[in-house]
């Protein structure tokens, strides 16, 4: 259920009825030539909505999805020219802090930050919330099952990372429209450091993706959504039965992040 389409006294009986609260953090960044700039907050927005109707009808975890936050530091796409909104990362990560306290102001005892972008770090925003919060509320910050579900359902061989065949697919089932198909080539593109912390995507790939986007399908897209789907809320419901503050916090428990976004 999407929090923006309640009133204050519907959010207000939710929090006190113990209903998740999900912040989805999106991105606005270069997606190569084929596909839109706003995909990973579309995605994300999706994902979360979609996982949040599963997570009900499946196990009855109930959870309010937050509209999602469209900006994120993207220092790495600059350098194609456009198409990106960059946010420094101290102001991002205030934005996600002051959002999770506001949420625990009003009552919500767990709440899910589900990143949009598998780039932007929130491992220390998660970890000095629980450490002033735990015991009133409990942040979640859980990694990504693209990855594991791209290995399970696709083609192993075939290289992922950005605007690549996981996502390329993912848009051709649910937004074919959007999709600039004459513009999916399999571009030359050097191995990536994901690890670099001066990471600049122009030094690898002269069309901004990473991976090769040239195997995708909407019938592969439709097989990786339902997958998706379905991990992401057997996530929600993992999180549901967990206790309702931390006592120590370890926020590597909490979070397992995936550099590669397939």
């Amino acid at each position: 259920m999407k929090y923006g389409d309640l009133t204050y006294e519907e959010i207000r009986d939710r929090a006190r009825q113990d209903w998740l609260a999900i912040i989805p953090t999106g991105c606005t960044e270069q997606q190569g030539p084929h596909l839109p700039v706003d995909n990973d907050t579309w995605f994300v927005e999706r994902v979360c909505n979609a996982a949040s109707s599963k997570a009900d009808a499946d196990y009855g975890v109930q959870s309010l999805v937050l509209p999602t936050i469209p900006f994120g530091p993207t220092p790495e796409h600059r350098n194609y020219g456009a198409g990106y909104i960059d946010i420094p990362v101290e102001l991002h990560d205030s934005l996600v802090l002051s959002t999770l306290e506001s949420l625990t102001a009003q009552g919500f005892r767990k709440i899910v930050v589900w990143r949009g972008c598998g780039g932007h770090d929130l491992r220390e925003t998660v970890k000095r919330f629980n450490e002033t919060y735990n015991e009133q509320s409990r942040a979640f910050l859980p990694g990504h099952p693209y990855h594991e579900v791209w290995r399970r359902i696709a083609d192993l061989s075939v290289p992922g990372g950005h605007a690549d065949s996981f996502t390329t697919s993912i848009m051709l089932h649910l937004r074919p429209e959007a999709v600039r198909k004459d513009r999916i080539v399999d571009p030359e593109h050097e191995p990536v450091d994901w690890e670099d912390p001066d990471l600049d995507f122009a030094n690898y790939s002269s069309t901004g993706v990473i991976g090769d986007p040239t195997h995708a399908s909407a019938e592969l897209g439709a097989k990786l959504w339902d997958a998706v789907v379905d991990e992401v809320a057997a996530t929600l419901r993992s999180i549901a039965s967990c206790p309702e503050t931390v006592p120590s916090v370890d926020v590597d428990k909490l979070h397992f992040l995936r550099r590669s976004k397939a």
